[in-house]
């Protein structure tokens, strides 16, 4: 079923899970939920100035499957924190999830909800939800990687590490050309990362997180930035983008990224034997 909506009446809809695991989850969803408001001046104003034509806000759209992820996998601390940049199209757009590639997460992470569509949508930037038949290949890259590392087991990836992006929205011009935050004027970036350092804190603080794999150079420069500003106990990890436009990442992307773990002496934490 698709259908237009908001917010908040996605969140009043939504059924409380009602035991003690949930507030993890529920304070999660708090911060990325103050984000999403703190932001809004900033996407008026972008859509006045840019040439960003069109906002789509997974958070929103996609919110049922993001809180089952949520609870599901975010109900403790967490050693690792796998960051990405913001939802794309064809990924977290239409699942709610983090580098969400549809068959992923329906085969793997068995996560499911309901989607609604966007009050403004590009007609070649359909939201489609489990429907989709496009590949997110970024995220068809990242959640491979994570099924190797846990050997196939969702348990053991997320016993340790949760997967989150540093802004929460898809962007797109009048053509449906992806933007994302580094393509922003500098004064929409610093506008952008004042609040998206500080819900970045948040979660850090929250999980507990002590190593933050940054997926990405724009994401590894705003973790360093965060922790310069609010210094805090936390390792930072660059690991490179899955993203096909991304020529090296076309080449072993996996073994590059097994390989960043293992020489920041990170595979422990997918240990089988820790379940």
């Amino acid at each position: 079923m698709y259908h237009t909506s908001n917010l908040n009446s996605s969140i009043s809809s939504s059924n409380s899970f009602g035991d003690d695991t949930a507030s993890v989850a529920e304070e999660f969803l708090k911060i990325e939920d103050d984000l999403v408001n703190q932001l809004t001046d900033f996407n008026t104003t972008l859509l006045l100035r840019s040439t960003v034509e069109y906002i789509y806000n997974p958070l929103e759209c996609a919110y049922d499957v993001h809180r089952n992820f949520v609870h599901k996998f975010c109900i403790s601390s967490k050693k690792i924190l796998f960051l990405g940049m913001n939802p794309g199209p064809w990924g977290m757009m239409q699942t709610g999830v983090p580098f969400g590639d549809v068959i992923s997460v329906k085969n793997w992470l068995k996560v499911t909800g309901e989607i609604i569509k966007p009050l403004k949508e590009h007609h070649l930037r359909p939201v489609s939800g489990f429907d989709c038949k496009r590949v997110e290949v970024s995220g068809k890259r990242f959640w491979a990687f994570a099924q190797h590392l846990s050997n196939g087991n969702p348990a053991v990836f997320f016993r340790n590490s949760f997967v989150h992006n540093y802004f929460p929205f898809v962007l797109m011009t009048e053509s449906g050309k992806n933007v994302t935050p580094a393509d922003l004027k500098p004064a929409e970036q610093k506008e952008l990362e004042s609040l998206c350092d500080e819900s970045l804190c948040s979660v850090i603080d929250l999980l507990k997180v002590e190593t933050i794999i940054a997926i990405g150079r724009y994401t590894e420069k705003r973790v360093k930035a965060v922790l310069r500003k609010t210094p805090k106990n936390v390792d930072v990890v660059y690991m490179m983008h899955p993203s096909p436009r991304n020529p090296k990442s076309n080449q072993e992307w996996m073994s590059t990224a097994i390989n960043c773990l293992r020489e920041n002496d990170l595979l422990k934490y997918f240990d089988q034997n820790l379940l």
